[in-house]
């Protein structure tokens, strides 16, 4: 109806004035009568067995309230964090499980590993504590990478887990690709490594736990993008009670990025602490017990080949990759797992695909997913490939992706490892990024460059998204006034759902915008949900959201009849409007809610008041898709790099708002940026110490990393598998970043001899690929 606050809309983000004016509530700002403190201590040693821990001076030091340890969680009967899910759940290899303790009291396997806490009246008084517990642990050695994990005759972080391998995973057919490569008249290859990288959210992990005696009742303030996968794990696996003993709120949460959809030690420890002390017991993480501590992402490594005809036709498609579990498997870490393989192919019209990967132990934090969660590995891997094939092949980069690129006119198109893509154009993507790009005026903008002593290079790389998982639901609660409460089992931490859900009860129902209430976050307010992550939402609780809205119209249809003294079969619905057929007799949703809360006169098969609640399947993902471009300028004598130019179109299916939409592209860049220049979680490869434990070792995107601007297109091409046309973007922008910088860069460096570096691409590093070339030119 072409609303003022209707989809496709670009509503600004109803909650940013809050954010803005400094008024949001996050877990760090909860303060609770007679609420103590707690720090945790963790482990220094990668590796080893804890022979004792002396708390004795800790507990005797002013305001300490109690000190507890691993004997202590074991004596009161705490579990550990099991996995979400491995592959044996859905049919595949079983794979060694783990179960990570809340505090460790034997063996330590990471560095990071929870060993002690202590609880204080202040945090000031905790931290002192902390510092004097002494920790006698003997030294056991270590491994951090998945190849020294895997090498014969390595440390075992599981005794039990020969070869530190807990799972085999594979997909496609491997015969048909070795043929495929048998017959090949080109094939490239190459290793690659994608970076173990932390999330380093804004907000740091908090949590605060209190404990009600007299109802044996639990409540966790957490800053958690999954407030009900949260509560599940730690009534089921940790505090062995019913789920609706334990609340779990999640209030405003300054980022997620998929490291703040699992339950962690802490979560576990301030209810368990609470319920011992008797009073409310608050944590919060530090920066760098946030490098340490929480799930990293990445941390891949792959052997990859292309094998293709005499035309650049592509044949063949294997890579074998080790990724790095850390010392548990954590939450959901197979889903990055699985989806860098499955989702290999990417774009392309490949027909042999032979994937496969072994899941390794290292003695490091977990991994689990981060942003993109697998697709920025697969798109990488693809992405390397192409170029390379091209320049062996003596073709350029951009038509070598038009002969290869899956066409309009095949979809739905099923790829070699199973997964079958409902829409796209692929081919218009790509054409209109180069066209915004200036693609033809790069030879005079490259004279340009190196007049001043720089070399310049571009690229450019088609990417896809998988987005949609599992299933969720929603409900919409309508008051006697009319107006109504969204109840989202998703959770918004910055993707705008605030602003978007009501946009669309707007549009379909016709309501005032600013009547429309969202509440989130809180298991005793919302029945159920399983929160937000894998770019779900959208497709998901939108889903969701219109049938829970198709419903209510459908009641109040029933409603509506009796104001309007018609016929149910009579009543039409537009526009915000009940209509009798096409005549004058009208009236208002609102209205015909306000009717269901009338004392008398409820019609018979109708409850008093309206609630409806909408559910929605994750059967058929979605697709993102799109195109980006980078152009960069690099200096050779330092190895600085200035990105001058990215361009970025994206098919996101439906748009429902897009200045949202545009915004998460760009944020989704700018962490895909980062990994690509800056970002590495970097462990010494013999003590297993984290070197990277702070903002003076960890490199993150500033200002100066990024473009001056992100051109971003939006291409409306609508989903086909569900009922909105709606396709995911909060993931899309890391996927392609990546590749497209990496391969700008190489291109640039090309004519001195630089033909792969790895990621980050830090001016140490690039000077060093430059200096390794020019010595082996003059050799």
């Amino acid at each position: 109806m072409g609303a003022k606050f209707g989809i496709g809309q670009a509503v600004r983000r109803a909650e940013d004035r809050r954010f803005v004016a400094g008024s949001g509530r996050y877990v760090g700002d909860i303060v609770l009568p007679g609420m103590a403190h707690a720090v945790v201590v963790y482990s220094q040693h990668a590796h080893g067995m804890i022979r004792s821990i002396d708390t004795s001076r800790a507990s005797a030091m002013p305001g300490v309230i109690a000190v507890l340890t691993g004997a202590d969680a074991v004596a009161d009967g705490i579990g550990g964090l099991p996995p979400y899910f491995m592959p044996a759940d859905s049919g595949g290899p079983p794979g060694y499980r783990t179960i990570r303790p809340i505090l460790v009291a034997d063996r330590v396997r990471c560095i990071g590993d929870r060993i002690a806490v202590v609880i204080a009246e202040s945090e000031r008084q905790a931290r002192d504590a902390a510092a004097a517990i002494d920790v006698d642990i003997a030294p056991l050695p270590a491994v951090v990478s998945p190849d020294a994990a895997a090498a014969p005759g390595a440390p075992l972080v599981w005794d039990d887990c020969p070869g530190n391998a807990c799972f085999t995973l594979a997909f496609g057919d491997v015969a048909a690709t070795e043929a495929a490569f048998a017959r090949a008249a080109h094939v490239v290859a190459l290793t690659i490594h994608n970076n173990r990288i932390s999330a380093n959210s804004i907000e740091p992990r908090c949590a605060v736990g209190c404990f009600d005696p007299a109802t044996a009742g639990f409540v966790l303030h957490t800053s958690s993008q999954n407030p009900h996968g949260v509560r599940k794990v730690l009534a089921q696996s940790v505090l062995h009670v019913p789920e609706n003993d334990i609340r779990v709120i999640s209030p405003d949460v300054g980022g997620g990025f998929g490291m703040k959809a699992d339950a962690y030690p802490e979560d576990a420890i301030v209810l368990w602490a609470a319920r011992r002390l008797g009073r409310p017991v608050k944590w919060v993480g530090t920066r760098s017990e946030a490098l340490m501590g929480d799930n990293h992402g990445r941390d891949q490594t792959a052997d990859a080949a292309l094998a293709l005809d005499e035309h650049g036709r592509a044949l063949g498609l294997r890579l074998t990759a080790r990724h790095a579990l850390g010392a548990y498997v954590a939450s959901a870490t197979v889903a990055p797992i699985t989806f860098a393989m499955r989702m290999l192919p990417g774009v392309y019209d490949i027909p042999a695909v032979a994937v496969r990967t072994t899941a390794t132990f290292t003695n490091c934090s977990p991994t689990g997913p981060y942003r993109g969660a697998g697709r920025p590995e697969a798109c990488f891997a693809l992405e390397r490939l192409m170029d390379m094939a091209a320049r062996a092949i003596g073709i350029d980069r951009v038509d070598i992706r038009r002969r290869n690129l899956i066409s309009a006119d095949q979809m739905p198109y099923t790829t070699a490892v199973g997964v079958t893509y409902d829409s796209g154009d692929f081919g218009a993507m790509m054409d209109r990024c180069l066209s915004l790009a200036d693609w033809s005026g790069f030879p005079e903008r490259q004279r340009q460059t190196e007049a001043k002593g720089w070399l310049r290079g571009r690229a450019v790389t088609s990417y896809l998204e998988s987005a949609g998982v599992f299933n969720d639901r929603m409900e919409l609660r309508f008051d006697p006034e009319g107006n109504v409460t969204i109840l989202a089992g998703t959770h918004s931490h910055g993707q705008g759902h605030a602003t978007v859900f009501p946009q669309l009860i707007h549009e379909w129902l016709g309501l005032p915008y600013d009547k429309i209430k969202y509440i989130q976050g809180d298991t005793d307010k919302v029945a159920f949900g399983r929160g937000t992550y894998a770019a779900r939402s959208s497709m998901l609780a939108g889903t969701a959201l219109h049938a829970a809205a198709q419903d209510a119209i459908a009641k109040g249809r029933t409603m509506a009849a009796q104001l309007l003294d018609a016929d149910i079969d009579d009543i039409m619905f537009a526009d915000g409007q009940y209509s009798v057929g096409q005549g004058n007799r009208t009236i208002g949703f609102a209205d015909v809610v306000k009717a269901f809360y009338r004392p008398i006169g409820v019609p018979g098969g109708l409850s008093l008041g309206l609630t409806t609640i909408g559910t929605a399947g994750g059967q058929s993902p979605n697709f993102p898709n799109g195109a980006h471009v980078c152009e960069v300028e690099v200096d050779p004598a330092t190895g600085a790099i200035h990105i001058d130019r990215y361009v970025v179109v994206d098919d996101v299916g439906r748009i429902l708002n897009p200045m949202i939409c545009e915004g998460q592209i760009v944020g989704g860049i700018a962490q895909g940026l980062g990994q690509a220049l800056l970002e590495a979680i970097v462990y010494d490869p013999d003590s297993g110490q984290l070197l990277s434990g702070s903002f003076s070792d960890y490199g993150m995107p500033r200002p100066d990393t990024m473009p001056l601007h992100i051109e971003s297109e939006l291409a409306e091409i609508p989903c086909k598998t569900n009922v909105l046309g709606v396709k995911g973007v909060g993931e899309s922008g890391t996927i392609a970043a990546p590749p497209t910088l990496v391969n700008a860069v190489l291109d640039a460096l090309w004519p001195l001899g630089v033909t792969d570096i790895a990621m980050p691409l830090t001016p140490a590093r690039v000077w060093t690929a430059i200096d390794q070339a020019s010595k082996r030119g003059a050799a």
